[in-house]
C-alpha cells in the first residue's frame, strides 16, 4: 500500500493550507477560524514520483476525553498511529508555545518518523522562531510558507527522502473502487454510520449538530471484499438558513463530494420521519444523476416500526415519484442492527445505475407500451413515436425518436419513464428521457 503522511500540530498553524499545497488542489476547507478541521481528511498525492496517502488532522489540544476537543485529539492520535511519516507543523510567525513543546514530547514517544515544519515563515521576522524550533528535539526544521508556496519544493524532497522504501503491492485489486457518499441533514447519524461501516471510530460523533465540516473520504472493503471509497459529508440545511462563510464552504464541499460519487446513501432520522429537507436532498441527488439508497437511521429508537415504514412509503410515493422503487434500509448505526442490508442495496443501486439494455429488448417493450397507450393528439394530430435507444448509462439515458417527438406531453413522457423503470429493472435510479423529432418527408 502507498505510504501514509500525516500532518499534525496545534490549531491554526496552517495544517490544512499545507495539506492543500501538497495535495495540489483545494481538498480541505481553510479559514482563519481555529478548529475548522475536526475529522481526518485524506487525499492521494504524488511526492517526487512516489504515490502517498496524505492525511490532515484536527488541531492537537489538551482537553477532557469526552469533550469535542478531546474527541478531536483522539482522532488525530489515531491517524498518527498509522503514519509512516508525521509532519509536525509549528507557526514560525507566532513562535513556539507550551502546547508545541508538550506535543513534541508526546510525538517522540509514539515511535514514528517525524519531520518538523515551520510554517508561515515569510520574511525575516520568522527567522528567530525557526531557530527556536530546534529546541523541540525533532531535528532540523523545514521553513515553508504554505500559503505562498515558499519552501514547499524543499519540503517535498525531504518527505521523499524520509519515506519507507517502495515495496511491491500484494493483493491489491485492480478494480476501481465504488464511490459512495453519505448525505443528509445535520445530526442524522451520518458519521456514526460511517464509523459502523468502517469498524472504527474514524469520524467524530456526538449530540452536537454540525460536527462534520468537510467532506471526508476513507477507503474500505465491503463484505464481499470489493473496494469502496466512502465519503462522509457535512449536514445539508435549507439554503435560507446557511449564513456563515464556513458553513457555506462545508455545504459546498458536501455537494462537490456528491457530484464525485456514484451512489449516495441518504441518512434520515427514523425517529423524525421524512422532512421536507430530506426530500430536497433526494431531489438534489436525482438532479445530479446519482443512484440513491435511503437509510432510516436510529431505527433502534423507533417504537411503532410498522407505522414508521408506512409513513415513509406514503411520503415517497407522493413527493418523490421520480425515484419510484427507491430502496429503503432501516438500520441502527449505533447497535449495528440492519447494517447487513445496506451493502446489498448499495450494490443493487450501483448495478442498476450502470445497466445497459439491448436495443432489441428496448424496442419490443416500446411497441407494447405504445399499443397499451398510444401517444396523445397534439394540435389534433397524433404524435408518431418510431423507436427508442439507450444513449448511455450512469445514469440510464434513453432517446425516443419520432415525428414531432419533442412535443410529447410531460405526463406521457412520465408514463414511458415508469414503464422503463419496471421493464428494465431500474428501481430508484434517475432515468433521463430525451426526445428527438424527425421530419415527415411526405408532409406538405
Amino acid at each position: 500500500m502507498r505510504p501514509t503522511v500525516v500532518i499534525a500540530g496545534r490549531p491554526n498553524v496552517g495544517k490544512s493550507t499545507l495539506f492543500n499545497r501538497l495535495a495540489g488542489r483545494r481538498a480541505a476547507i481553510v479559514a482563519d477560524t481555529p478548529g475548522v478541521t475536526r475529522d481526518r481528511k485524506e487525499a492521494d498525492a504524488q511526492i517526487r514520483g512516489r504515490e502517498i496517502r496524505l492525511v490532515d488532522t484536527a488541531g492537537l489540544e489538551e482537553a477532557p476525553p469526552e469533550s469535542l476537543s478531546g474527541r478531536m485529539h483522539r482522532s488525530a492520535a489515531s491517524a498518527i498511529g498509522t503514519a509512516d511519516l508525521v509532519l509536525f507543523v509549528v507557526d514560525a510567525r507566532s513562535g513556539l508555545t507550551p502546547a508545541d513543546r508538550h506535543f513534541a514530547q508526546w510525538l517522540r514517544r509514539q515511535g514514528r518518523r517525524v519531520l518538523l515544519v515551520a510554517n508561515k515563515a515569510e520574511g525575516r521576522a520568522a527567522d528567530s522562531a525557526i531557530y527556536d524550533a530546534y529546541a523541540l528535539g525533532l531535528g532540523d526544521p523545514i521553513a515553508v510558507s504554505a500559503e505562498h508556496g515558499e519552501g514547499v519544493s524543499a519540503l517535498m524532497a525531504e518527505i521523499a527522502d524520509r519515506l519507507p522504501p517502495a515495496a511491491e503491492r500484494e493483493g491489491e485489486s485492480p478494480d476501481k473502487p465504488l464511490k459512495l457518499a453519505i448525505v443528509g441533514r445535520p445530526n442524522a447519524g451520518k458519521s456514526t454510520l460511517l464509523n459502523r461501516l468502517l469498524g472504527e471510530e474514524r469520524m467524530l460523533t456526538g449530540p452536537e449538530p454540525g460536527l462534520t465540516r468537510d467532506a471526508v473520504a476513507v477507503m474500505l472493503k465491503d463484505p464481499e471484499g470489493r473496494a469502496v471509497e466512502l465519503v462522509d459529508t457535512a449536514g445539508l440545511r435549507r439554503r435560507a438558513r446557511i449564513e456563515a462563510p464556513l458553513e457555506k464552504a462545508s455545504v459546498g464541499a458536501a455537494i462537490g463530494a456528491l457530484r464525485m460519487a456514484e451512489v449516495a446513501v441518504l441518512a434520515v432520522d427514523a425517529t423524525e420521519g421524512l422532512h421536507e429537507q430530506d426530500l430536497h436532498i433526494a431531489q438534489l441527488v436525482e438532479r445530479e444523476g446519482r443512484a440513491l439508497v435511503l437509510a432510516l437511521t436510529k431505527w433502534d429508537l423507533v417504537t411503532d416500526r410498522a407505522a414508521a415504514r408506512r409513513a415513509v412509503a406514503d411520503r415517497l410515493q407522493t413527493s418523490l415519484a421520480q425515484l419510484k422503487g427507491l430502496p429503503v434500509v432501516p438500520l441502527s448505526a449505533l447497535t449495528g442492527q440492519g447494517i447487513t442490508g445496506l451493502w446489498p442495496a448499495v450494490r443493487a443501486a450501483y448495478e442498476a445505475w450502470n445497466r445497459r439494455v439491448p436495443t432489441g429488448e428496448l424496442n419490443r417493450w416500446f411497441e407494447q407500451a405504445l399499443e397499451r397507450h398510444p401517444p396523445p393528439l397534439v394540435d389534433r394530430r397524433r404524435l408518431k413515436l418510431r423507436y427508442i435507444t439507450q444513449a448511455k448509462a450512469r445514469p440510464p439515458t434513453f432517446i425516443v425518436f419520432g415525428t414531432r417527438a419533442e412535443r410529447l406531453p410531460e405526463d406521457y413522457a412520465r408514463y414511458l419513464v415508469n414503464g422503463l423503470r419496471e421493464a428494465c429493472a431500474l428501481p430508484g435510479v434517475p432515468i433521463r428521457l430525451q426526445l428527438r423529432g424527425t421530419t415527415n418527408p411526405y408532409a406538405a
